[in-house]
């Protein structure tokens, strides 16, 4: 590394200090809101009259908020309901994803462009708002928690870069999985998902993310409050923030001073993020794509 630098001209390390510099800067503008309101979550009502509503490091720490939230049935009912979506719906998504991608690769399909025509048409043009409420009714989704994930299955974006990931493999590593025996489907499950871990990865992290973050089908199509996903579940919190949290089925009995509507915000979020946050170390090794590195030869 040392003696890299020591072969770049001026120019080029005027370049890397000025880019070092400047990412520098936006992982601070990603990074410092968080922490505030990360921060802002502990911080107590009469901290707050004192000091202020921006404070980067409270003198004590109040839990006054995270108590009054979990002391709520709606809390843990909501996170149910979106676990169920997430793990559900991802799965079911990358379901479709690869069976819609995978044939659409090969260059032997027939129709193949037109069925990607009729594809790329929805990316661009969609039913709206009225005729997909009346499609989930007629249907008999309203009030189910299948409403929140069947409508949402698969994302035309995301199978498409499933199907250039398909694309790019070799013809050879199929060509010869067939003859050495093996049938479309064991060529697919032993052949073409090993290789494609990285896109699978990514793909299941987007779908995940999107499912646990869906806040407007859970307002469009339930009225079940039990139904509701956590992201609902703190938006009723959120905007009863400043009026009666009991009406909501948050307890403030056992609290004394209540946090103010800022403080409460601020532990929704960290409530509804932590915990998606939380996956991506463990898949973030799959984001280097690496996996075809070596799988041909000659």
């Amino acid at each position: 590394m040392v003696s890299d630098m020591k072969n770049i001209t001026r120019a080029e390390k005027v370049f890397i200090i000025v880019s070092f510099i400047l990412l520098g800067l936006l992982a601070l503008m990603i990074v410092v809101p968080m922490i505030s309101v990360v921060i802002n979550s502990f911080v107590s009502a009469a901290e707050t009259a004192r000091r202020g509503q921006f404070i980067l490091w409270p003198e004590d720490w109040d839990f006054t908020a995270y108590k009054m939230l979990f002391n709520s049935d709606r809390i843990y009912s909501g996170y149910v309901n979106t676990l169920f979506v997430t793990f559900v719906g991802t799965g079911l998504s990358m379901l479709m994803t690869i069976c819609t991608a995978y044939p659409l690769s090969k260059k032997d399909l027939r129709g193949r462009n037109g069925i990607l025509a009729m594809i790329f048409f929805t990316m661009l043009f969609n039913a709206g708002i009225i005729p997909n409420f009346l499609l989930v009714k007629t249907i008999g989704l309203l009030d189910t928690r299948w409403a929140l994930v069947l409508p949402y299955l698969l994302n035309t974006w995301n199978m498409l870069m499933m199907r250039n990931f398909f694309y790019a493999i070799p013809d050879a590593l199929e060509e010869a999985a067939f003859l050495d025996g093996a049938n479309q489907l064991q060529i697919i499950v032993k052949v073409v998902l090993p290789l494609s871990l990285p896109s699978i990865a990514t793909i299941s992290m987007f779908y995940a993310v999107a499912f646990w973050n869906a806040w407007f089908p859970g307002v469009m199509y339930l009225t079940n409050k039990n139904l509701q996903p956590v992201q609902n579940v703190m938006r009723s919190i959120i905007v009863a923030a400043s009026g009666n949290l009991e009406d909501i089925g948050v307890s403030v009995d056992d609290v004394q001073v209540l946090p103010t509507s800022n403080t409460l915000k601020c532990a929704s979020i960290v409530i509804t993020t932590v915990p998606i946050l939380v996956v991506y170390p463990f898949i973030q090794k799959y984001f280097v794509k690496g996996a075809m590195v070596g799988s041909v030869k000659g």
